[in-house]
This record gives structure tokens, sequence and C-alpha cells, in this order.
């Protein structure tokens, strides 16, 4: 072989020597590690809750109207002296407002003139009587000695009639005068009730508190004119009593079967940030309401309120606890999802990422919600993985209740401090999807479904 050839060979030696070095670079460069996110189970309290949303309310509101029409005056002083307004403290009977009671006293006066003069008709139907009276005994008299003398020369016929006459007369008389007593009383009476009612509307001029309470609200002005018709206009807001509060909450219906009287309730609202409320469901109202096809139902949580911190119609956040366990062992929900390739398995343990635990017997999903709504007979089952080396082993566990963040979980190969797997980070670089942009960044997590925050 010539020099030529020599060459030609050399130099497509070092060109497969080349290539091959840069694939084995290229391989190793572009290999993977891959580490698992692990978290310890811990032991502890859980609480199994039904979370919504509602409004902070007083137990018992009374809404202040006017049953007249007529302009603002002034407003009353409440029990400090002060002049009525939001917040104010009133006892039952304090004045609130005062009512332009002019054209009231007006009516007032009219009908007490009305009924004097419906007495005073009473006095003289009762004084005409007599007269009638007088009148019917001088009749009768006549008319009996007529009787004994009878039609005869003494005593004309026509006399005779006359005399009679004059008794049916006198005797009717005396029953129209009796009729016209009753008549002047019913007027008295008739005076009376205009009276009663002309002197109620100049009362209603005087708007006073029915109950003891605080105002929480003000909705009217010195000077402004109400107007009262079919509908009382609202005047004064109040409440009886804030020492006792309801929130009322809206509850989905896929929960309300879980809601029953006296269940414990725990809330929060924005005004007092990492503090606790605690109440408990009075009562649940049937007259659901639906807004876009989503049917929800009122309840009632009475609440104590004797610090005076929770304000009328704050926005709370509502938990309705449905179950409560202590001192238990639990992993977070992500432990549960994961679930590894069959090359990170141990040996003989492989049927378990199918389904199948080691004793050939199938395991649940290991997804809590699904596992209480599949799972017929017994506890719900899932499956964790436990660190083995590096690689993994399944762990068949009876699940509990869940408070969507960790769930309860029961099996002799737990005990608290045990590392199971959440997730799993990949080291090393990561080629971008196909038919993605290199440029676009390229997220790690695990099959789990574990994400940081």
């Amino acid at each position: 072989m010539n020099r030529f050839g020599k060459r030609v060979v050399l130099g497509i030696i070092l060109v497969v020597l080349i290539g091959v070095a840069s694939a084995w670079v290229w391989r190793k460069d572009n290999s993977r590690s891959v580490s698992f996110i692990t978290a310890p189970v811990k032991r502890g309290d859980l609480v199994m809750s039904i979370s919504a949303t509602g409004t902070v309310e007083p137990e018992e509101v009374v809404d202040v109207g006017a049953q007249v029409a007529g302009k603002i005056l002034s407003f009353g002083k409440d029990e400090s002296g002060k002049t009525v307004d939001y917040g104010s403290r009133v006892e039952q009977g304090t004045i609130l407002a005062q009512i332009d009671d002019s054209l009231y006293a007006a009516d007032v006066a009219q009908a007490s003139a009305q009924l004097d003069v419906a007495k005073a008709g009473v006095v003289r139907a009762k004084a005409d009587l007599g007269q009638l009276g007088a009148k019917l005994y001088q009749a009768q008299r006549d008319w009996k000695r007529a009787q004994k003398l009878g039609p005869s020369d003494a005593l004309s016929q026509s006399d005779f009639d006359a005399s009679q006459s004059a008794y049916e007369v006198a005797k009717a008389n005396v029953d129209v005068g009796k009729a016209a007593i009753v008549q002047a009383q019913n007027s008295v009476e008739q005076a009376e009730a205009n009276l009663r009612r002309a002197q109620q509307n100049l009362d209603y001029c005087t708007i006073k508190s029915p109950v003891r309470g605080v105002i929480i609200d003000r909705r009217v002005n010195i000077g402004q004119t109400v107007v009262s018709s079919l509908n009382a206009p609202s005047l004064f807001l109040i409440a009886k009593d804030l020492r006792r509060m309801q929130v009322w909450v809206s509850v989905n219906e896929a929960d309300i079967g879980s809601i029953h009287p006296g269940q414990k309730v725990i809330f929060t609202v924005d005004a007092y940030p990492g503090e606790t409320f605690h109440g408990e469901v009075g009562k649940v109202r049937l007259n659901a309401s639906m807004t876009q096809n989503v049917v929800t139902y009122t309840v009632e949580v009475i609440t104590d309120n004797s610090n005076g911190k929770l304000l009328p119609y704050l926005t709370a956040n509502a938990r309705f606890v449905v179950s409560e366990k202590e001192n238990v062992l639990m992993v977070p929900n992500s432990a549960l999802r994961f679930n590894p390739v069959p090359d990170q398995i141990v040996a003989g343990s492989r049927s378990s990422s199918d389904g199948q635990s080691d004793s050939g017997k199938p395991l649940t999903s290991g997804k809590p919600g699904k596992n209480r709504r599949t799972e017929k007979a017994g506890a719900p089952r899932g499956t964790l993985w436990v660190p083995d080396g590096s690689l993994l082993r399944p762990v068949s566990v009876m699940l509990g209740i869940s408070d969507g963040t960790m769930t309860q979980v029961q099996s002799d190969q737990l005990k608290e401090g045990t590392s199971v797997v959440v997730g799993e980070d990949q080291a090393g670089e990561t080629s971008p999807s196909p038919g993605g942009s290199p440029f676009i960044p390229q997220f790690r997590g695990g099959r789990g479904g574990s994400s940081r925050r």
C-alpha cells in the first residue's frame, strides 16, 4: 500500500474515533440522573371540613319606619345624651326622630271639636225625649177620659178620634226620641274614633325605638321629607343584640348533606387576619337559590360576639368540621398521587406499579378523593413509595380523612418520620420538547404531579 492509501486509512480511522468520542460525550451530557423528592410521615391532628363563604349578620334586626308623611325636623338623643346616629345605643321608647306634626295637630283639634258636638247632640236628644215623654203622658190622660165618655152628647165622635190619634202620635214620638238618643251616642263613638285616629297619627310623628339595641343604619337626614304610602319608608335599622351574631353561609348542594344543626364551625374574617372564630350550625334554610345552574343553600351559623369584634356584614370564610382525628399518621396528598416508572421499582415489586400488591391483590388508585368514592367495602386503600437504595418500594396503606392537603394513612410498615416520595427531581439539561422552541424554559418535576411554591 502506498503512502497515499495509508493516509486515507488513517484519516478514516481518525474520523471514526472522533465520531465515537463525540457520540459518547453527547450521550453523557444528555443523560439525566434522577433524584426523588421526599417528605416525612407526620403525626398530628387532622380535620376534614367543608369550606364556604358567608356574611356576618346581626341575629335580630328591626327596621324602623314612618307611618305618616312629613318633613324630618330633628333627631332624638341616645342614652349618652348625643344625637342618635350610626352606632348609637338606644333604649326601648327612645325618641329617634321628630316629623313635622302641624297638619296632624290640626286634625286632632278638628276631631276633638266634632266629639264635643256629638256629645252635645246626645244631651239635646235626651232633652227632646223628656219633652216627648211629657206630651205622651198628656195624650194618654186625654185618651183615657175620652174612653170613659165615649162618643156621646158630651164628646163628639171627632173629638174622640182626635184624642186617640194624639195618643198614638205621642207614643210614636217617644220611640223616635229614643232612636235619636241612640243615633247621637253613635255619633259620639264615631267622633271618638276619629279623635283617636288623629291622635295616633300625631303620635306617629314622634319616631320611637321599639327595642333596645344599636343603630347600625340611619337612612334619613334632617329636612328630608318622608312619604308614607303602601310601604312604610325605612328610617333606621336597629340590631337588638350585637353580642350574638350569625354567619349566613352559602353551601353547595353537593355538600349540604354533610351539614346538620349543632355542627362545629370555624371561620375567619379579613378584618382580623390570623384570628379564628368559632360557632355552630343553627339551621339550614330550605329555600335554595340557583345561580348559573348552581344550587346553594343558606346555612345559619350562630357565634358568640361578647367581645364585640365581629361587625355586621363582614365577609367570613367558614369551614364546617365534618370529621376530626387526633394523633394520626398523615402524608401529603402528592405522595398518594405519585406513580414511578417500572425501571424505578425494586425487583419483585414491579407488579405494584400495575395496580397489584406484593400479595397479588389489586390496589386502588392513589388519589384520595377517588378512593373514597370507588371503595365500596372496607376502608379505601392507596399506595405510597418509599426509597430503597436508588429504587423505590411500594407500601400499601389504608386511607382515612383528608383536609385537602394531608391525608390520614394506616400501615404497619409506616411510622412517624418515614420518608415517602412526593415527586422526582431530574438533574442535568433536558432537551426541548418536540416541536417546541429551544428558548422556552423547560420545567423539571416528578410524574406524581407535585408542585413547588
